[in-house]
């Protein structure tokens, strides 16, 4: 029997799902750098195999800046609960600022969520690093779910100031998530990363998906940066591959109010 003949046996790969639409940049983000993961491993024709809802980015904007946490939990479980039914093996979701409601989603569904802190923390401790300047929507930056999972870690983040918190939370909703890249606007982030080094952070985390966007290691070369897309996407590859194994769903994280 030639090659061309020969019948195909079907490649083995766990199912990624993906929330998303939180913004539709991202994304997009993970969908390439997912599939690029897959195929830097397997090589060839080899993509990922992938389920993604991608929910409506106006609803999401509105909870967020209403604070209408409860709201938005409501809504990502439904649409956590239709990945897992389609037949994801586990779930990532395409946003730093909605792990708010991560709690929420792990009690609701069977599959594991695999959340971007603990990713991003895992490749931190891994290099001895515990102090940590943190970029991202003013939830990131300012409540205590984003701050306490790192503590469970051992990792301290430094946010930045409250007026620098305002600015950069303008610039991801009325920019990045648009894909408007403005010059202006890195390097005023720059200098926030400049001042939270002075302030004792060892590495920044850009902890929303849009930021490496904007920003790029070349950008800032005074001191590493965590993409939290990047590990959470590299996470992904590991998992499908089973290059790791998914971790055993647990129920230890209580609701943050």
């Amino acid at each position: 029997m030639s090659h061309a003949q020969q019948p195909h046996a079907v490649i083995p790969m766990k199912t990624i799902g993906i929330l998303g639409g939180m913004s539709s940049q991202a994304t997009a983000e993970y969908y390439r750098l997912i599939n690029a993961g897959i195929n830097q491993v397997r090589g060839g024709w080899n993509a990922a195999e992938l389920l993604i809802c991608s929910v409506n980015f106006a609803n999401i904007e509105a909870f967020v800046r209403r604070e209408q946490w409860d709201d938005a939990a409501n809504y990502l479980v439904d649409k956590a609960l239709k990945l897992e039914q389609a037949g994801a093996d586990f779930i990532v979701m395409a946003t730093n600022t909605l792990h708010r409601v991560a709690p929420q989603i792990e009690a609701a569904i069977e599959i594991p969520l695999i959340h971007i802190v603990d990713v991003t923390a895992a490749e931190i401790r891994q290099q001895g690093i515990t102090k940590v300047g943190i970029l991202g929507t003013k939830p990131v930056m300012q409540a205590d779910f984003y701050r306490d999972r790192f503590k469970l870690h051992g990792i301290e983040l430094i946010a930045p100031s409250d007026r620098q918190c305002q600015i950069i939370d303008t610039i991801i909703f009325d920019e990045l998530v648009h894909r408007s890249i403005q010059d202006e606007s890195r390097q005023i982030y720059i200098e926030i990363m400049q001042d939270l080094g002075d302030r004792g952070a060892q590495v920044m985390v850009l902890g929303c998906t849009e930021i490496s966007l904007l920003v790029e290691p070349e950008d800032f070369p005074d001191l590493p940066l965590f993409d939290t897309t990047a590990l959470h996407c590299q996470k992904a590859v590991n998992l499908a591959l089973e290059i790791e194994f998914l971790p055993v769903k647990t129920m230890k994280y209580s609701n943050p109010r």
